[in-house]
Formats: structure tokens, sequence, C-alpha cells
């Protein structure tokens, strides 16, 4: 069951603006990308993906640590990978699990199995079908994804209204299209990392 969302530090007076909006990626996942692998088992690749957790031994960094410790409220995805990262940065503080933070899908086009591709080029692939011909096998589409990222950056904006810093930790693309929301509505890309694992980027208010 998720935990409840923290709030912020009720002795520090309110600010009178909102906090800065932290979106980071996890960790590195458990799972080996160097491999070859046909769309039926890249399919299987992405299920793995899914419920593993991060590689041990990983030193997140400094930074994204100190932005965890000084913020006031923390919040990961329901992904296990999305709450050992969180785990890793914030000891034994408590902080919520957020299903809505989930990963955007990633079905890939139905190549011939003779196709054999890496993880990385199969997930670039999965995510052009996805995004430009809506191809999702069922799963949720790009216009579902939109207006759950909608709905993420929201629910952000109103848990940094108190004036703290909101952390996530969740995953690549998703936190990229609650970063197309948050700048719709006025919010500004201060600092980026990019991408790639445990990165963040930084959103402060227009």
């Amino acid at each position: 069951m998720d935990k409840v969302l923290t709030t912020p530090n009720p002795t520090k007076p309110p600010s009178g603006r909102h906090g800065a909006i932290i979106l980071a990626r996890h960790g590195e996942p458990a799972l080996s990308r160097k491999v070859r692998l046909s769309a039926a088992e890249y399919r299987d690749f992405w299920a793995n993906y899914e419920v593993l957790g991060i590689l041990p031994g990983q030193t997140p960094p400094q930074a994204l640590a100190r932005f965890v410790a000084e913020c006031g409220t923390l919040v990961s995805s329901t992904r296990l990978r999305s709450i050992e990262s969180a785990r890793a940065l914030a000891g034994e503080r408590e902080f919520a699990h957020e299903e809505m933070l989930i990963e955007a899908p990633l079905p890939p086009p139905n190549l011939p199995a003779w196709i054999r591709l890496s993880p990385s080029i199969w997930g670039f692939l999965a995510r052009l079908w996805w995004w430009f011909f809506d191809h999702h096998e069922g799963q949720e589409t790009r216009r579902q994804a939109e207006a759950r990222a909608d709905r993420a950056a929201a629910m952000l904006i109103e848990l940094a209204a108190g004036g703290e810093n909101v952390v996530v930790l969740a995953h690549g693309f998703f936190n990229f299209m609650i970063g197309r929301s948050l700048r719709k509505l006025g919010w500004k890309l201060v600092e980026s990392e990019g991408y790639k694992y445990w990165s963040m980027r930084r959103f402060e208010r227009s």
C-alpha cells in the first residue's frame, strides 16, 4: 500500500511562492542490456525491467542526495527501481509511492523475428512507434499518458505550493512528459542533467 504523501515542514513559515520541483531518474536497473533480442524477446525483457530493482552497490550523486535531504516532499513511482532509488537517497525517511508516476509503455513494433537488436535500440523504436504512430497494443496510449502527465504535474505543483521543494524519483521518458506539462503551466526548466540514470531536472515557477 502506498504511504501517505509527506507534507511541508509546519515550522517553516509560508514563503509566498512555490518550491522547486526536481524530476530525477532512478538508478541503473539490475538487468543487463548486453543482449540482442527479437521483438517478442524485447517484450519479455521490458516486462522483467518493469518488476526488477536497481543494481546493488550504486552511490547516488551528492547533489541529488542534498536535494532529497532538504526537500519538503519526496515521492517515487510504484516501480521497484524507483522505490529502491528513493530509499538509497532517503535512508529511513518515509516517502510516497505514486502509480501516477510510472513509465509510459514500450510495446515494440512487430518486426520480423530474424531482426535482433539491442534493448536500447528496441526502446528507441518502441517509443517512436508509440509516440508518432499510436502503437500501444492495448496499453496506455500517448493521449492517455499525456493526460496522466498533466495530472502528475498538477499534483506536484500542489505539493510545492507550501514553499518547499519536491523531489520525484521516477522514469526518464515520463519525467520528460511531466516536464512538458509543467512548462505548459508556466514552470521553467532552470537546471538539467539530461536523462541518464540518477540525473535530475529542476523546474521553478516563472
